[in-house]
């Protein structure tokens, strides 16, 4: 019998992994990106990190900082590319003045989940998260063992 594999999903650009683990994840959002033309062309070959990233909201904007694209080595030469440039969220008025009131009240902070194509255009998926103390991270590391456990158990006995 031959094993079924994950289908990759082809939208995808990146997912930041950390995220999860790091921190409970109360409420998703999607935003746009403001990228120049060869950071998407960067994006489109995968050279992108948002694992050490987060999201400012300065002004009424939001700023996505920290994520580094990488420029390609085919980049224009008349344009100097900052690889760690602050890039503007493309979200509704009403989104971040909530976000912003949810952040300074409960103590909550704004993390990209993952980078991914949408409609042709370039989206980031944020997440509204709360930190895990040391307990919680051991917790979902131990269901989690307990469920792959479990699974070969089934798997074993079936």
């Amino acid at each position: 019998m031959a094993k079924k594999q994950k289908q990759n999903n082809s939208n995808s650009i990146t997912v930041n992994k950390k995220a999860r683990f790091e921190y409970f994840i109360e409420e998703e959002y999607e935003a746009g990106l403001a990228l120049e033309g060869w950071e998407v062309k960067s994006l489109r070959q995968g050279k992108v990190q948002i694992n050490e990233s987060y999201i400012l909201l300065k002004n009424n904007e939001a700023w996505l900082f920290g994520a580094l694209i990488t420029p390609l080595i085919t980049a224009s030469t008349h344009n100097t590319a900052d690889p760690l440039r602050l890039r503007k969220l493309l979200m509704h008025r009403r989104e971040i003045d909530r976000l912003m009131g949810l952040i300074d009240q409960k103590g909550y902070t704004l993390i990209p989940l993952n980078l991914h194509w949408s409609k042709g255009k370039i989206k980031i998926s944020i997440g509204l998260a709360k930190g895990k103390k040391l307990h919680d991270k051991r917790a979902t590391e131990k269901e989690r063992d307990w469920n792959r456990e479990k699974q070969r158990l089934l798997k074993v006995s079936i």
